[in-house]
């Protein structure tokens, strides 16, 4: 039995984060967890900054009304969907993948979740479980499964590397560079063919 686990945010839509920072024109949010591998550390210090200018929820979800998915994002996700069984595991928060889900099809997504103030203000938030792309990839095979995943960066070595077969997928260089040993693709059509050979 297996179950392909992939990351969101820089493999099937664009980095959240990123296309707020453009919105909102506060440059030190393009911070992402290609740049910072301490998740923990990273939330902390973007919540900071929205504290400082004022923002909320309210004001990044307007933002992500406006993201599409990668180009070719979709049709991937139905090809592999028709295939085999999916996950979607990301270190992002319901309040920001669900417009983002519906745009992909619906597929089965585990994430976070936001505290949030009656103001809209983002007060703190709800890590489902520490590690949780690694924690649950190895929760899966516990019940039997075998895992392919795919991610980005860095938050995604953990279940790339505990899986059986695992791929990066328009990554950074360095993070490439660091890890030779893990395939390395651009394409959907490249991993697409990667997922099903490893099935």
């Amino acid at each position: 039995m297996n179950i392909v686990c992939l990351d969101m945010e820089g493999v099937l839509v664009p980095e959240i984060w990123i296309a707020f920072a453009e919105a909102s024109g506060i440059p030190e949010l393009r911070r992402t967890t290609r740049d910072e591998p301490d998740y923990d550390k990273l939330m902390t210090w973007r919540l900071g900054i929205l504290k400082e200018h004022g923002l909320g929820l309210k004001e990044i979800q307007a933002t992500i009304a406006k993201i599409d998915p990668l180009p070719g994002a979709k049709a991937f996700l139905d090809e592999l969907r028709s295939t085999t069984q999916v996950i979607i595991l990301s270190d992002t928060f319901e309040e920001f993948a669900k417009p983002l889900m519906e745009k992909l099809g619906r597929p089965t997504i585990f994430c976070n979740s936001l505290e949030v103030a009656e103001s809209g203000e983002i007060t703190g938030y709800k890590m489902r479980c520490q590690q949780s792309k690694l924690t649950t990839v190895k929760a899966l095979q516990s019940i039997g499964y075998d895992t392919i995943a795919s991610g980005d960066s860095f938050n995604d070595l953990g279940m790339i590397q505990a899986s059986k077969a695992g791929f990066l997928f328009k990554s950074t260089e360095q993070i490439k560079k660091d890890y030779p040993q893990i395939p390395a693709y651009e394409e959907f059509d490249d991993l697409l063919a990667a997922i099903k050979a490893a099935l």
